[in-house]
C-alpha cells in the first residue's frame, strides 16, 4: 500500500511538474530576429531597435509566466501594452500592421490573448 501511494504521488509530482514547464515556455516569446526581420523588411536601425524592445517584451513574459497566477494576466496585458507601443514608434505603419497580425497570432496561439 505504501509503495503505491508513493508511485501515486511521484507521478501526480511529475505531471504538475511537466505542467509548470510547459506554462513557463508558454510565456517564452523568443523569436528568430533575423526572419522577424526579413518578414518585417525591416532597416538595419529598426532591426536593432526592435532587438532590443522584443528583449524586454521577453523578459517582461518570463516574469509573467513566474507570477502568481491572480496577477498574471495584468502582467501579460502591461507586457503587451508596452510592446506594441514601442513598436509603433520603431516601425513604419505597413511593419506595425504585419508585427501586430503575427503577435496577435502568437498569443493566441498560444492561449494569453490580453483582450479576452
Amino acid at each position: 500500500m505504501i509503495v503505491a501511494m508513493l508511485s501515486m504521488t511521484m507521478t501526480f509530482a511529475e505531471n504538475e511538474e511537466a505542467k509548470s514547464v510547459n506554462k513557463v515556455e508558454t510565456y517564452d516569446m523568443s523569436v528568430n530576429m533575423r526572419k522577424l526581420s526579413v518578414t518585417l523588411g525591416l532597416t538595419t536601425d529598426q532591426m536593432e531597435a526592435v532587438e532590443n524592445v522584443h528583449n524586454y517584451f521577453n523578459a517582461e513574459m518570463q516574469l509573467a509566466a513566474h507570477a502568481d497566477e491572480a496577477d498574471r494576466k495584468q502582467m501579460v496585458k502591461k507586457a503587451v501594452d508596452r510592446d506594441i507601443k514601442w513598436m509603433r514608434y520603431v516601425l513604419d505603419q505597413k511593419q506595425y500592421r504585419t508585427y501586430l497580425m503575427l503577435l496577435n497570432t502568437t498569443l493566441n496561439n498560444r492561449g494569453l490573448n490580453v483582450n479576452e
